[in-house]
């Protein structure tokens, strides 16, 4: 399971950017490697920790973290096998995407990529990628979201392999029947506050500068929104919601909440999976990064979706791990055949990546499959069906700012109609000046 160390406004401006290697986890109870999955993997150049490997001689070559590309491997050597040619799996250590991209433009790139969707207008912009052509049937086997996710303008540029995204964990000793609403969860904490087994009634990442990332399910539920989407789920940069009066209005009865003690500044990244290990907390809102603490912890939880405001349902962004074709793939055609076709019709290879780093299998059919006997992963897992895709295009690096500052602004007591409105004109602004 990956560290916890991620503050979401900032893993989501990185991303937005294309500079972070991969998402958060999505869920899920096992961090070991697949059985199936122990053959070594290509290792980077002992000279540098984050160089990247030499594509070498291979017909097909795919770049992937090391954890995935042990995972992949086996199954790559069997699609080699299958097909007659030769496949390398190379392991990569540090800023995948960033290494892709300065690799691919020197023409020493690999043919295929497994890394988040997040980046996804920084790869477009370096003309990294390739479009793909996923037929109806074919985007059916997938979540939702996560074909979205891996649209951009109209365009399909990726396949879906995992979901990275928030949900609420609860403790079932404390609470044992999940509350329907977010105001019953808030009654539910402050009683226990109350009564005094509890310091928090919820530990939900604001931080001094905001958590965006963290509050979306609530700010969806309530009725706001940051950017509009399109028919297909893309987003619409043009419409800016922040300051619209939906938006005003969420943080309006957001601001409620905080009035009565349930959402803090106080409570961040660094301290927000720790009170709920430590039984100060009888709700956490948080990603599959914060399971190997909890297991080290002893507490009983339980993985769902959170609660909307007043019973609507909540939409958290949503990372998708994707595999991408590269636009300078030495053999496109294989490398097409090997994400659109041997990726879609092989639920085992999802779930042996799944094993592997504890995501939810973007993949309908290894989903279920897994789901049926993880509750934990199937919490994350449908929590991440009712979300949004987390927004991929390059403007979104000068919106994560701004959006997070004025709602830790406004649950620390300020006027939300001109504390959003201003942090609007500073996202168009930014917006424009980046052409």
């Amino acid at each position: 399971m990956r560290s916890p160390k991620i503050v979401a406004p900032g893993f989501a401006l990185l991303a937005a950017l294309g500079l972070l290697a991969t998402g958060c986890s999505g869920g899920g109870t096992s961090t070991s490697p697949s059985e199936a999955a122990t053959s070594a993997v290509a290792a980077p150049d002992a000279s540098s920790s984050t160089a990247a490997p030499e594509r070498g001689n291979a017909d097909l070559v795919i770049w992937a973290t090391q954890g995935a590309a042990t995972s992949l491997k086996p199954f790559a050597e069997k699609f080699g096998a299958d097909n007659g040619i030769s496949v390398e799996v190379q392991g990569i250590v540090g800023e995948l995407r960033a290494q892709y991209i300065t690799a691919t433009n020197s023409g020493k790139g690999p043919d295929v990529i497994l890394t988040a969707a997040d980046g996804l207008g920084n790869l477009i912009q370096n003309a990294a990628i390739e479009p793909l052509n996923l037929s109806p049937e074919t985007k059916s086997k997938f979540v939702d979201v996560t074909v979205e996710s891996v649209t951009y303008n109209g365009q399909i540029y990726g396949v879906p392999q995992a979901v990275d995204n928030v949900a609420l964990i609860r403790n079932t000793q404390l609470v044992p029947e999940l509350p329907a609403t977010f105001e019953d969860l808030v009654t539910t904490g402050l009683e226990l506050k109350n009564q005094g087994k509890v310091t928090e009634a919820l530990s939900l990442p604001v931080g001094q500068n905001g958590d965006s990332y963290h509050l979306q399910p609530l700010f969806t539920s309530a009725g706001g929104y940051l950017f509009g989407q399109n028919a297909d789920g893309s987003y619409n940069q043009d419409d800016l919601g922040l300051d619209k009066p939906e938006s005003i209005a969420a943080m309006t009865k957001i601001q409620e909440f905080a009035k009565a003690g349930v959402l803090k500044t106080s409570i961040s990244g660094d301290n927000s999976i720790a009170l709920f290990a430590d039984g100060k907390a009888p709700f956490l809102v948080s990603g599959g990064w914060a399971l190997e603490d909890l297991k080290k912890s002893g507490v009983k939880y339980a993985v769902s979706p959170v609660p909307g405001i007043g019973g609507k349902p909540s939409q958290p962004f949503v990372g998708t791990q994707t595999f991408y074709v590269s636009s300078k793939a030495k053999n496109k055609t294989f490398a097409e055949e090997f994400v659109t076709n041997f990726m879609v019709n092989n639920p085992d290879v999802a779930k042996s990546l799944s094993k592997t780093d504890g995501r939810a299998p973007a993949l309908l059919a290894a989903f279920n499959d897994l789901a049926a006997s993880d509750p934990v992963l199937k919490g994350f897992g449908d929590s991440a069906a009712q979300g949004q895709p987390s927004p991929t295009f390059p403007a979104m690096a000068v919106a994560w700012d701004p959006f997070s500052k004025a709602e830790a602004a406004i649950i620390g007591g300020a006027d939300p109609a001109s504390t959003l409105k201003a942090a609007a004109d500073t996202i168009r602004q930014q917006i424009k000046a980046a052409g």
